[in-house]
């Protein structure tokens, strides 16, 4: 009579192992250490933008309160325009020359209107044409000569733009807050107007050398027409409130989440040995019956 062949065992799997009380209580509490952290992540994101914002704001007062230093002190013409220097506050001499542009499409509080953009002709005297040979060549290594873009101010529609007074005669001092040159605009538009403050577009009007930065007027003498509104000064701080982050709560809130996400993988991991070490088990119980089993089937007399 054949021997009885013991029943197999069947193989662990991944499922019936997670589902196990051990495994299921260790998943709770994985997922509530993982919700922890996410939430501590968030919470140092909102630290970042709060600290970023904070910052824009000690930096947009200390460009408001700054004094005015020469312009040749910080760029020159035809040389890039760095970064940091953007909102410094300059000032600078010079003449205006008569061929001003009108910007449209630009705001001021809740209206939209025109910004009026006039060339200063750094150092030099009025009256010389777009491409006055006599300008550009009197250029020097302290710009004079050279054209700034100033923005002197807004009006709301363009008729109040053709009713202003042209812009001071003679030589006059023009402080204010750099700004960096935008990209050219290809919109096209009625004449004496452009899409865009682009010095690399203007230089063809107004002859060269020029800046690469425009200057936002915040006091000029002799004065101007009064209908011109100033811009404040450049905000450093974004619509939404502050563009910035701080990097160091940033890194602690993917150092967070990246915890949290360890979690998650920790249970797995477990899950994974866990299952693998009980098929290990099984194999090797197999394997102990195999000669019963071998015996049984060639018939091995009582």
């Amino acid at each position: 009579m054949a021997a009885p062949v013991p029943e197999r065992v069947p193989a662990a799997s991944y499922w019936r192992t997670a589902r196990s009380p051990r495994m299921v209580l260790l998943l709770v509490l994985l997922l509530v250490a993982a919700a922890v952290c996410a939430r501590l992540g968030a919470w140092q994101l909102d630290r970042a933008k709060a600290q970023g914002q904070a910052q824009e704001q000690v930096r947009q007062r200390q460009v408001e309160s700054q004094p005015a230093v020469p312009l040749d002190e910080l760029l020159k013409p035809q040389t890039s325009f760095p970064g940091e220097l953007v909102g410094r506050r300059v000032d600078v001499s010079g003449a205006f020359e008569p061929d001003q542009v009108l910007v449209p499409g630009r705001a001021l509080g809740d209206r939209t209107g025109y910004l009026v953009v006039t060339p200063l002709r750094v150092g030099g005297a009025s009256g010389g044409g777009a491409g006055d040979a006599a300008s550009a060549a009197g250029a020097g290594d302290g710009g004079d000569g050279a054209v700034l873009a100033v923005v002197r101010g807004w009006v709301p529609d363009r008729a109040a733009a053709d009713a202003l007074a042209p812009a001071p005669e003679g030589t006059v001092a023009v402080t204010g807050f750099l700004q960096a040159g935008e990209a050219g605009s290809a919109v096209d538009l009625p004449p004496g107007e452009v899409g865009a403050i682009s010095p690399g577009a203007l230089v063809n009007r107004w002859g060269g050398p020029i800046y690469s930065a425009y200057l936002v007027l915040s006091t000029v003498s002799p004065g101007q027409d009064p209908a011109l509104a100033l811009l404040p000064a450049p905000s450093l701080i974004s619509d939404s409130g502050g563009s910035g982050l701080n990097l160091q709560n940033l890194a602690y809130a993917l150092q967070w989440w990246i915890f949290g996400g360890f979690a998650l993988l920790l249970w797995g991991r477990i899950v994974r040995d866990e299952t693998r070490a009980q098929r290990e088990a099984d194999g090797g119980g197999s394997a102990a019956v195999s000669p019963d089993r071998t015996a049984g089937d060639v018939g091995v007399a009582p």
